[in-house]
This record gives structure tokens, C-alpha cells and sequence, in this order.
């Protein structure tokens, strides 16, 4: 069987191929890794259709399948993976992974990819449920997974991270409460971003540099933030303008290439605002940027400069 696993959320990626290597009765002894780009499609397809010596079946993992995308791969490689998937080897389990968050499902290669194995779209869809998955065998209120969720943001990872930290920390108890999240989880400004763009749009200045302070004493760079402004105003002004198209949060998830949680917090932001004024941002800090790169202001004044505008 081939298979097909793309997505942006490595999280869900690694928790598929687990659940399809224990499916298929493939043990780690019988696996190989490869990356495109490093490794050659031919040598990849070679291993493919030689025979498992010590098992009925051996799994190969190739990273970084972006032939699946448009514009990339070329015709020799089509040409051999098409042959391939045509007359596969039986014993061979190929797992694609493609790490971007859409592929065209218009190219030849990926139709037979569809017609010969299975495509999977690794989404987060409901976020709280991967989040209650991760603590599965403790106690915890959703009031809390809202809470955690809401500290630490909407990356798998850093929830997994920051969840198995709790997990421990209550390993024996099994009890997770508010408190345990609000004293160990740690905030980012990721998270907190909406907030931020909050206080510099109603011109609460005050907060705003509190903000901005706690943030750089966390060790965040003012080009960063600036980066990470200007995608979130972005987002947002796209986000709401879809929304008042019709657009449901999971269409607009999917068409944006974005998680649907900050899909949800950007819409919720962005119709309480004109979008005159989200444009008049996204203007201000894209002027920032080009003064910061070409010398005419410090970064941290720069921004500073923004909180205090009139």
C-alpha cells in the first residue's frame, strides 16, 4: 500500500505514520528513511521493489515529497513514480510525506497516487480534541483546555511539550487544574498576539508598552514581532473580509493554509474592526520594516514609536 500524508502539522503527521506502521505489523528494524532532494527518486523506487529479507513487509519513509506540488519534480521522475504506483511491490509499505498544506490534486502523478494508495490531509480541525487526547488518563477541565490552549497557542508541538511538562508534574495526583497551567505553562507572543494588536489599535498605550516590554525581556526581537504583526494584521484583514464573503472558518483554514484556531481568533479580531483601519496597519508596518532595513530608525524606537501614535 502507498500512501500520501500532507499537511503542516508535523504533530499529526508523526501520530499517522505510528498508527499505520503498527497496522501494518512494521517494526522500526524493518524501516527506511529517506528525504527527497537528498536522496534520489530512483534509489528510493529501487528500494521499493526489492524483497523484505527478515519480514513479510518493510516500510520506507520519504520526507520532503514535494513532486506532489505544483511545478516541482521533473518529467524522468514522474515517468518512474507513475510506473511504479501502477505495479507496486506488495511488500513494501511507501509512506509520502509532504509537509505543506495543500498538494495539487490536478497533476497526473498525484491522481495516481489517489488511485493507488491513500491521501491523507493532516489538519487540525478540532485542536481541543487533539489538546484532550494529550492528557488522556488525567482529569482536566475543558474550562482548563480552553485556558491552556489559550497560553500556549495553537502549534501541536509546543502543546505537546507544554502538556507533557503538566503530566508530569501531576503524575501522581492525575489532576490537572487551573492553577497548574496558569503556574508552569509558558505564554508566547504568538498567543497573546490578538491581545497585543488590541491595545495598539484603541490606542491603549500603556498596556501596549507593558506588553512590549514583558516581550522583549522573554527575548523576542523587534524585527520578529514586527514580521509576526504584520502576518497576524494580514491574516486578519483576510480572514474577515472571507468570513463577510460566506466563507466558513474551515474553508477559510483550508483555503489560507492556516490552523483553524488563529483562523478563529483572527476573524473575531478583525470584524470588530473597519477594514480601512487593519490596511492603515498592515501600511504603517510594512513603512516600518523598509526604514528599519534601510538604517532610518532602531527597531525597538521604531515600534515604540508605533504604541504611541496618536
Amino acid at each position: 500500500m502507498n500512501y500520501l500524508l500532507y499537511g503542516t502539522e508535523n504533530f499529526l503527521i508523526e501520530k499517522e505514520i505510528e498508527k499505520i506502521l503498527k497496522k501494518e505489523g512494521i517494526e522500526e528494524v524493518d524501516l527506511s528513511r529517506y528525504e527527497y532532494g537528498v536522496d534520489s527518486l530512483k534509489t528510493i523506487l529501487e528500494d521499493a521493489t526489492t524483497i523484505p529479507f527478515f519480514a513479510e513487509k518493510k516500510g520506507i519513509i520519504v520526507e520532503n515529497a514535494v513532486f506532489f506540488n505544483r511545478g516541482k519534480g521533473t518529467e524522468e521522475e514522474t515517468l518512474e513514480l507513475l510506473s511504479y504506483l501502477k505495479n507496486p511491490n506488495p511488500a513494501s509499505i511507501l509512506l509520502f510525506i509532504n509537509h505543506n498544506a495543500t498538494v495539487d490534486t490536478t497533476k497526473k502523478i498525484t491522481k495516481e497516487m489517489k488511485n493507488h494508495g491513500v491521501l491523507k490531509e493532516l489538519t487540525v480541525l478540532n485542536p481541543t480534541q487533539n489538546v484532550e487526547e494529550m492528557f488522556t488518563g488525567y482529569k482536566i477541565e475543558k474550562s482548563v483546555i480552553h485556558l491552556f490552549q489559550e497560553r500556549v497557542g495553537s502549534d501541536l508541538n509546543e502543546l505537546l511539550k507544554e502538556a507533557e511538562k503538566l503530566r508530569l508534574y501531576k503524575v501522581e495526583e492525575k489532576v490537572i487544574t487551573k492553577e497548574d497551567v496558569l503556574e508552569l505553562t509558558t505564554v508566547t507572543i504568538d498567543t497573546d498576539i490578538f491581545r497585543f494588536m488590541d491595545y495598539i489599535i484603541q490606542k491603549e498605550k500603556e498596556k501596549a508598552l507593558i506588553m512590549y516590554e514583558e516581550m522583549i525581556k522573554e527575548g523576542e526581537e523587534p524585527i520578529k514581532m514586527i514580521a509576526l504583526l504584520a502576518s497576524k494584521f494580514r491574516l486578519m484583514y483576510q480572514a474577515s473580509e472571507l468570513t463577510r464573503l460566506g466563507y466558513s472558518q474551515a474553508d477559510i483554514s483550508s483555503l489560507l493554509g492556516v490552523h483553524i484556531y488563529p483562523v478563529k481568533l483572527a476573524i473575531q479580531a478583525g470584524l470588530k474592526y473597519p477594514r480601512a483601519l487593519i490596511l492603515s496597519y498592515m501600511k504603517k508596518l510594512s513603512e516600518l520594516d523598509i526604514h528599519i532595513k534601510t538604517g532610518k530608525i532602531e527597531p525597538v524606537l521604531g515600534l515604540e514609536l508605533l504604541f504611541l501614535e496618536v
